[in-house]
C-alpha cells in the first residue's frame, strides 16, 4: 500500500548509525573491472592503479550485480572466473538493507522523470556500498553522487 507524504531523500532513508566507522573495504564497480579485463586503452592504467591503491587499504569487494554486469563479455562462466582469478576480489552478497535503499534511489530517479521501469544496477551497487560502509571505486561518479551524496567515492 502506497502512502503519500513528504518526499524523502535517499540519504535520509539511511539509518544514522550507518555513518561513522571507517570503511571496511572498497566495492569495485563493474566499469573498473571491464577496463582492466578489456585492457581499455584510455582507462585500464587508471583502473589498475586504483585497484592497487585501494587493495592496500582493505579488501576489494564485488557482489552478484557487479559480476552480472561483467559476465556478458565472456562466453562461459569458467572464462569469467579465470579472468577474475588474477584480481584480489572478495565476493559479498547484496545486503538486504541495500534493496530498500536501491528502491529509494529509484524513486528519486522516477520523480526526476527517469524512463526506466525498475531499479538499475547502479542503485543496488551504490546502496550496497552505503549499507556495507564501503568506499566505491567507479568512473561513474556523477550518477552515484547524485543518488548517494554521502557515499565515499573513489573516481577520476
Amino acid at each position: 500500500m502506497s502512502q503519500a507524504g513528504p518526499s524523502l531523500k535517499v540519504s535520509e532513508a539511511i539509518p544514522p548509525w550507518r555513518f561513522g566507522p571507517p570503511e571496511k573495504g572498497t566495492l569495485v564497480d563493474s566499469c573498473v573491472l571491464i577496463d582492466v579485463l578489456a585492457n581499455d586503452a584510455i582507462w585500464a592504467e587508471w583502473s589498475l592503479e586504483q585497484l592497487d591503491t585501494q587493495s592496500s587499504q582493505g579488501p576489494l569487494i564485488i557482489n552478484p550485480i557487479i559480476l552480472a554486469e561483467v559476465s556478458p563479455r565472456f562466453e562461459r562462466a569458467s572464462d569469467l572466473e579465470a579472468a577474475l582469478s588474477g584480481l584480489p576480489l572478495v565476493r559479498q552478497a547484496l545486503p538486504w538493507d541495500a534493496a530498500f535503499l536501491a528502491g529509494q534511489a529509484f524513486k528519486l530517479y522516477r520523480k526526476s522523470l527517469g524512463q526506466k521501469t525498475s531499479p538499475m544496477p547502479d542503485f543496488y551497487i551504490g546502496a550496497h556500498a552505503i549499507v556495507g560502509n564501503l568506499r566505491l571505486l567507479t568512473r561513474d561518479v556523477a550518477r552515484y553522487s547524485t543518488y548517494f551524496p554521502r557515499l565515499s567515492i573513489v573516481g577520476p
